[in-house]
C-alpha cells in the first residue's frame, strides 16, 4: 500500500483503508486492555488476595509493557509491522481465558505479564502508524482519531466490566478481554511493512530518541499528575457519587481534548498550542486541588474538566511534536519513547502523590505540588514545540517529515 499523499488532504481519514483498520484494531485492542484494568484486581480480592496485593496484577502488566516497548522497534524491523502487530494483539487477547482457571494471585500475575508484552507491542506500533498512514499535513488529526479509539474503551469498558464482574459473572469480562484476537486480520493486512537500510535506521533510531525526549518529558509530567488524580481522588472522597462524577468528567474531557486538538495542530503547528496546553493544565490542576482541599465541589468539577482537556490535548500534541522533530525517521522508536513516558508517568503518579500526602501535606496539597511541577515544565514545552521545526523552517505539525 502506498502511503497517502497530499491529494487526500480533503478526504475523510476514515476513508483511507489503513486508517480505518488502525482505528478498528485499536478499539478491539484497548477493549481487551480496559476490560481487566479495574475488574481484575476485584477478581483477585474475590479469590482471596489482599487489597494491597491485588494491585500487582496491574502493576506487573504495565511494568512488562514499559520494558517491552523499547524492544518493539527492533522486533518490527525483523518481522515487519503486520506480523509484529499480529503477535501483539494475540499476546494481549489469547491468554485472557486463563484467568478463569485459577483465582490464585501467582497464575494471574503470569497471565498479566504475557498480556503486558502484547500491550507494549500494540501501544508502540499503533501510535507509530499514525505517522505512517496519514498524509503529513494531517498527522494531528490522525493522532486525534487514534486517541479517540484509545479513550472510548476506557470510558465505557472499564466501568462496564466492573459492573459485569460484580453483578453477573467474571466470564463476560474475559470475553471482552479476548477481543484483541479479532484484530489479527486487520494487523496482518494493514499493509505498511517496510525494512529500511540498517545503517540509515541506526542513525535514524538515535536521532528519533533525541527527538522524542523533550516532548516525552512534558508528557510524563502531565501523566504523573493524572495518575495521582485517578488513584487518590476516590480515596480522598470515598462517599457519595462525587468522586465518580469527577473522574467521569476528567475522562470525558480528556478524550475530547485528545481528539479535537489534532485539527488545530495540523493548521497552526504545536508552537503555541503545546505550551498553552501545559499552562492550561496548571490552571486545571490548581483548581482541582483547591476545590478538593476546600470542599468546593463546583470548583473541583471545573478543575477536573479543565485539567482533563489539557491532559488529553497534551497527549496528542507531544506525539505530533515528537514525530515532527524526528523528521519522518524512526517512527516506531519515537512511539516507544513516548509510550514509555506515558506509562511511566501514570504508574509513578500514584506513588509520588501518595508519598507526598503521607508526609502530612495531604492529597490536596500533593496535587497542588503537581500543578507546580507542571508549571516548571512550560519551558520544556516551548523547547519541544519550537526546536528543530523552527530551526529548519518548518511550519505545521507534520511539515517536517522528509
Amino acid at each position: 500500500m502506498d502511503v497517502p499523499g497530499r491529494s487526500t488532504v480533503e478526504q475523510s481519514l476514515l476513508r483511507l483503508p489503513g486508517i480505518w483498520k488502525l482505528v478498528l484494531l485499536t478499539l478491539l485492542g484497548f477493549t481487551g486492555f480496559a476490560a481487566t484494568l479495574a475488574s481484575l484486581p476485584w477478581w483477585a480480592v474475590h479469590g482471596g488476595a489482599s487489597p494491597s496485593a491485588a494491585g500487582l496484577v496491574t502493576t506487573v502488566m504495565l511494568g512488562v509493557t514499559v520494558v517491552v516497548q523499547f524492544s518493539v522497534p527492533l522486533v518490527e524491523r525483523r518481522l515487519g509491522t503486520g506480523r509484529t502487530l499480529a503477535i501483539g494483539v494475540l499476546a494481549l487477547g489469547a491468554p485472557s481465558p486463563l484467568y478463569l482457571l485459577s483465582t490464585d494471585l501467582v497464575p494471574m500475575l503470569a497471565v498479566s505479564a504475557v498480556r503486558g508484552v502484547g500491550f507494549g507491542v500494540l501501544t508502540v506500533v499503533g501510535s507509530a502508524l499514525t505517522a505512517v498512514l496519514a498524509p503529513p499535513a494531517r498527522h494531528g488529526e490522525a493522532v486525534g482519531l487514534y486517541g479517540l479509539a484509545v479513550a472510548a474503551p476506557n470510558l465505557l469498558v472499564v466501568p462496564g466490566a466492573v459492573a459485569l464482574a460484580q453483578n453477573v459473572s467474571f466470564w463476560p469480562v474475559v470475553v471482552l478481554a479476548t477481543c484483541p484476537v479479532l484484530a489479527v486480520p486487520f494487523a496482518l493486512t494493514i499493509g505498511v511493512d517496510h525494512q529500511p537500510p540498517v545503517a540509515h535506521e541506526q542513525v535514524g533510531r538515535r536521532g528519533a530518541v533525541r527527538s522524542a525526549m523533550l516532548p516525552s518529558v512534558v508528557l510524563l509530567t502531565i501523566t504523573l499528575a493524572g495518575g495521582g488524580v485517578t488513584t487518590h481522588l476516590p480515596i480522598e472522597r470515598p462517599n457519595g457519587y462525587l468522586a465518580t462524577l469527577v473522574l467521569l468528567v476528567f475522562a470525558f474531557t480528556s478524550a475530547l481534548g485528545r481528539w479535537r486538538v489534532g485539527r488545530f495542530a495540523d493548521r497552526t503547528g504545536t508552537t503555541l498550542l503545546l505550551p498553552g496546553t501545559v499552562a492550561l493544565g496548571v490552571v486545571g490542576m490548581a483548581a482541582l486541588a483547591f476545590g478538593l482541599g476546600r470542599g468546593v465541589d463546583v470548583l473541583l468539577l471545573a478543575g477536573a474538566a479543565v485539567f482533563g482537556v489539557a491532559y488529553g490535548a497534551a497527549q496528542n500534541l507531544t506525539l505530533v511534536a515528537a514525530f515532527a522533530r524526528a523528521r519522518g525517521h524512526g517512527a516506531s522508536t519515537v512511539s516507544a519513547v513516548w509510550n514509555a513516558a506515558f506509562d511511566t508517568g501514570t504508574g509513578i503518579g500514584a506513588v509520588v502523590v501518595g508519598a507526598l500526602a503521607a508526609t502530612g501535606m495531604g492529597v490536596p496539597m500533593a496535587l497542588g505540588a503537581c500543578a507546580g511541577v507542571i508549571a516548571g515544565c512550560v519551558p520544556f514545552a516551548v523547547a519541544a514545540s519550537t526546536g528543530p521545526q523552527r530551526a529548519r523552517g518548518c511550519g505545521g505539525a507534520g511539515e517536517c517529515r522528509s
